[in-house]
């Protein structure tokens, strides 16, 4: 029975592994997370196609300045009746003639724009939009960037927090075995045991919350990512924050002022508008075109027939608008009030980036002191759960403390790891509110990592 037993085992084993084989984890990175999102994330393609269709504005624009060229062709037969006058060679009677014949046409005609102010309006408001797509994608490139570490860093801490609260739901379970062999021997109470097991029935609420929550947090980051993750990196022990962020405020706020693809887009959104009030405004100027046409025809007409013409001819055309019904005072004054709407809008932008900014450099600068102040409150609290402890054992502390010095060290390993990740989600924010985040960037992240 016993070989029986051992002989399965073996089986089952060996199962296991080329199970695992077949089926590997997927470890991925900050650089692999990114680089898999560039490819698969949706909001990023979408941001991609619309780049795309802004870089045709300026094609667009362009075209009504550049010659148009339009080649026609029309072939016809034509039935009727020709009266002719009398005369003497009729004896003074009309002459009904039938028709029937057939006419043809083609020509090429050739239109060059010499001064339309709507056509040039038309033809610098295409460059703008097409900076314009540039800026907004730019914004929308960057912002991946921050979304793709922030639902990495959420996935990395919701799996730390679920090793603290099942490393302290196991000293719970221990701690609780040892109150029952204590009690059993009398040298214990059942005050001491009720007490653990209390905590270990929480700290299993706890745990099954923080699977639920690191799951959650793993889903989003797959979603991003376009892959199924098994496995992140964690952060290293030696983590040193202090010479990652130079420079002041002001700095960093000049930098964004140049830099920030949403002000840039705002700066460009007031010059598209100003253009369309130049654009509205061209509807009283006068249009001068220069116009060319070729002409083959074969019995075009009644009088023409069985006639071959080519008729060549250039000349200007000049118009003039003289009245549109107000039209052209209408569409001026709608385009005047949105050029103010997109003034207030940049202020908007400018006011919006600049908060953000300041925000996330508290966040960073902060950062590092509460980082070294959190560090120092582990050790202690480390040591805490040692010395009571061994205070228990000398009968000078009770149960109930090392019970709690237990909670706080895991409370403030959870606030560390936290702050370490939320100082990393903030170094990349603010780098990508003041519009200079890099790839380089990413890579400075990630050297705070190291692979499991």
């Amino acid at each position: 029975m016993h070989q029986s037993w051992v002989k399965k085992s073996l089986i089952a084993s060996a199962c296991a592994v080329l199970l695992g084989q077949a089926t590997p984890a997927f470890a991925i990175n900050v650089l692999q997370a990114y680089q898999a999102a560039l490819k698969n994330d949706p909001a990023y393609r979408s941001a991609q196609a619309e780049r795309d269709s802004g870089q045709q504005f300026q094609l667009i624009g362009r075209a009504a300045l550049l010659p148009q060229v339009q080649y026609s062709f029309s072939k016809s037969n034509n039935v009727g009746e020709s009266i002719s006058p009398p005369s003497p060679f009729s004896g003074n009677k009309p002459i009904l003639s039938h028709l029937d014949y057939g006419s043809t046409s083609r020509g090429v005609t050739v239109r060059q724009t010499l001064f339309n102010l709507d056509a040039y309006s038309r033809y610098k408001q295409g460059e703008a939009q097409t900076k314009f797509s540039e800026a907004q994608f730019d914004a929308r490139a960057k912002e991946l960037m921050v979304r793709l570490l922030t639902a990495y860093v959420e996935a990395c801490f919701m799996e730390d927090q679920l090793g603290l609260f099942r490393a302290q739901r196991d000293a719970y379970s221990e701690q609780v075995k040892v109150n029952n062999r204590l009690f059993e021997k009398g040298e214990g109470t059942k005050t001491e045991v009720l007490e653990t097991q209390a905590k270990l029935d929480i700290s299993e609420s706890m745990v099954l919350e923080a699977n639920d929550n690191y799951v959650n947090a793993k889903n989003i980051l797959n979603a991003i990512v376009g892959e199924e993750i098994t496995s992140l990196d964690s952060l290293r022990n030696d983590f040193n924050a202090a010479s990652v962020v130079q420079g002041d405020f002001e700095s960093w706020q000049k930098t964004a002022e140049t830099n920030n693809s949403e002000i840039k887009a705002a700066q460009l959104a007031v010059e598209i508008a100003h253009l369309e009030v130049r654009k509205a405004r061209a509807g009283h100027a006068p249009r001068v075109d220069l116009n060319a046409n070729y002409n083959h025809g074969v019995s075009e007409t009644v009088t023409t027939k069985n006639q071959d013409n080519n008729v060549r001819s250039i000349g200007f055309q000049l118009v003039i608008p003289i009245y549109s019904g107000g039209y052209t005072t209408a569409v001026t004054k709608q385009a005047a009030a949105q050029k103010e709407k997109a003034k207030a809008d940049l202020d908007n932008a400018r006011s919006k980036v600049m908060n953000e900014l300041r925000k996330q450099y508290n966040v960073v600068r902060t950062g590092v002191i509460k980082l070294d102040a959190l560090q120092k409150a582990v050790t202690s609290a480390e040591a805490l759960v040692e010395a009571t402890s061994k205070s228990i054992k000398g009968g000078i502390r009770i149960n109930v403390d090392l019970l709690n010095a237990q909670q706080q060290l895991v409370s403030t390993k959870r606030d560390l790891a936290q702050a370490r990740y939320g100082f990393l989600a903030g170094l990349l924010k603010l780098k990508a509110t003041a519009g200079v985040a890099s790839y380089g960037d990413l890579e400075t992240v990630q050297s705070f990592f190291v692979a499991k």
